[in-house]
């Protein structure tokens, strides 16, 4: 036993250290490898995109090299201890040609999921709608993607039932939103209030940065039932928009509230009739 660990133990050491050695200068090196490559590819693209594409890829490529070197470490150890590796390595292949006919959805997961990497479609640090699921991307690989929604619940999504996927933050994201008033308002002075709040917003150092395009009122969208709809659009860095929406609802609230101006809510008003008929008198 102290001949064989004498013979052989010291190998297996020296195999382990070196395969940990080379995974952990892969794990520094190909994020900045990839980093460089994808910002010569995406020249002029926002910095923003370029570091969520250098990160989805790097993840992969560390996770797939991580498997590659644990399998070799694994087969090098067993050839070390004795094992025959041939006639295994045989009887996988037969396995997984067996296992390829009965796991045609894991095939599509990885054909599936290569598709979405170098098309771009999303990568992690993006919000996407999946199927009747949105949330923040945390991870992607060849097999699945991981989403955590608004309320912290993670869904692992296998990449072949991906059919339909819908990026809000691919580049920039848009500011989309509708302010009531009421009928009786003016709507010229209205719209000049509104792109008043919205230019002082932008101008100022707290929203510049997110803000790429200033928020204006683009129409008159709706004559609802209580009160006249204005449509309000602009351009924000990826993910800022929710911000810069919630701060545009309430600086306007409180400009309306300043200047007089009704924001609805929703009433009914009652008709019974012509009020002009009057009862007829009754005899005593």
């Amino acid at each position: 036993m102290i001949e064989w660990l004498n013979l052989h133990g010291g190998r297996i050491i020296l195999v382990i250290v070196i395969a940990a050695i080379v995974y952990y200068i892969l794990q520094r090196l190909i994020p900045r490898f990839i980093g460089r490559t994808v910002m010569l590819k995406m020249g002029g693209k926002p910095e923003v995109e370029v570091k969520k594409r250098s990160k989805t890829i790097s993840s992969v490529i560390r996770g797939t090299l991580g498997f590659a070197i644990g399998a070799i470490v694994l087969f090098t150890i067993l050839a070390e201890v004795g094992v025959n590796i041939g006639p295994a390595l045989a009887g996988l292949g037969i396995l997984g040609l067996a296992v390829s006919f009965g796991a045609q959805s894991l095939i599509k997961d990885l054909i599936n999921g290569l598709f979405i990497l170098v098309e771009n479609q999303y990568g992690v640090g993006d919000v996407v709608k999946v199927g009747s699921i949105a949330g923040l991307v945390e991870e992607v690989n060849l097999r699945r993607t991981v989403l955590r929604d608004l309320d912290g619940v993670v869904h692992f999504i296998p990449n072949s039932e991906i059919a339909i996927a819908s990026n809000f933050t691919k580049e920039f994201s848009r500011v989309n939103m509708n302010i009531s008033v009421g009928y009786g308002e003016d709507l010229d002075r209205v719209i000049d209030v509104i792109n008043r709040v919205c230019t002082a917003m932008a101008a100022e150092k707290e929203w510049k940065e997110k803000i790429i395009k200033t928020p204006q009122v683009l129409r008159v969208d709706k004559l609802s039932d209580s009160g006249i709809e204005i449509k309000i659009l602009g351009d924000t860095l990826p993910v800022a928009q929710w911000d810069v929406m919630g701060e545009l609802r309430k600086r306007i609230k409180q400009e309306f509230d300043k200047e007089h101006i009704e924001i609805p809510w929703p009433h009914m008003k009652v008709y019974f009739g012509d009020e002009t008929i009057s009862a007829k008198p009754q005899n005593p």
